[in-house]
């Protein structure tokens, strides 16, 4: 039985993350993909339809030596492809916050006793804190995102002069626990926006008792080593089809029908939108 709320070192955080997919993983995920399922076929969809004939055509026009094709094909066809981008971006970050608070609710049950979750429960929940979610959704969107994306790129810049990379290797991590503790800390309490974010902030370096040690770097250690675990994951999850699209596209370059042919447009297509779709929903 795994204990929550309780005081953990390094190890214990990666044994019990560990022992809880051990035990949960069925239940979370069956409900996990219950919940996003129509959303994630609703991404594929937009972005299948939306951009195979572009993406088929930029491949097969510059693999066939075409060199102004996304200049002309953007002036004919710009009003389409905002909405297209539009759509995609307003879909993706219902999938976002969703990916967000699915495991805040879901451990908010499994902590009050609960066995198992349903989908149906999670969704109750959902619409219960409607009011807080829109409120954090706007809050990440308008300033947490921002914030960390003006960050990151200071990071990113930094990498020319040497150092960029080891402190890319505390940013990162620092960032996304960040972000966790302000969502779990604004649905579980009584505080508001900010000041579930101030207490996101300080809760990455030490403990309101003020007591005991800087919790930063089990937190940060702990994060690294999953987070390394899970991109070996993905790594391989999303390098076989992109393998298999290389080498159709190559195939395809050969063919006398090269301009006639989008590698993109039958149901190889649509498995390569499904299973980038799958990478988004794990990311």
């Amino acid at each position: 039985m795994i204990k929550f709320y309780n005081n953990r070192d390094f190890g214990s955080f990666i044994t019990d993350s560990f022992g809880f997919f051990k035990t949960k993983a069925g239940n979370y995920f069956k409900s996990f993909l219950l919940i996003n399922g129509m959303v994630l076929i609703l991404l594929i969809v937009v972005i299948f339809f939306g951009f195979k004939d572009f993406l088929g055509e930029i491949f097969n026009k510059n693999f066939s030596g075409g060199t102004d094709y996304f200049e002309k094909y953007l002036h004919e066809n710009l009003g389409l492809m905002i909405i297209n981008i539009v759509l995609v971006l307003a879909v993706y970050s219902l999938l976002l916050i969703l990916n967000l608070l699915y495991p805040v609710f879901y451990l908010k049950r499994i902590a009050q006793g609960q066995d198992e979750v349903e989908a149906h429960e999670i969704i109750s929940d959902l619409k219960t804190n409607f009011t807080k979610i829109i409120k954090l959704y706007l809050g990440l969107i308008l300033l947490v995102i921002p914030a960390a994306a003006l960050l990151l790129a200071i990071s990113y810049v930094m990498v020319f002069f040497l150092i960029g990379i080891p402190v890319l290797l505390f940013v990162v991590p620092t960032l996304f626990n960040a972000v966790l503790f302000l969502v779990y800390d604004y649905i579980y309490t009584e505080r508001g926006f900010f000041g579930s974010l101030s207490y996101a902030l300080r809760s990455q370096f030490s403990y309101q008792n003020g007591r005991e040690k800087s919790p930063y770097w089990k937190y940060w250690g702990s994060t690294t080593i999953l987070f390394l675990m899970y991109n070996v994951v993905t790594t391989i999850f999303m390098a076989i089809p992109a393998l298999i699209l290389i080498f159709r596209l190559t195939v395809t370059t050969s063919s006398s029908n090269i301009n006639n042919n989008n590698p993109l447009a039958d149901e190889f297509g649509v498995l390569i939108t499904f299973v980038y779709g799958i990478s988004i929903v794990i990311s």
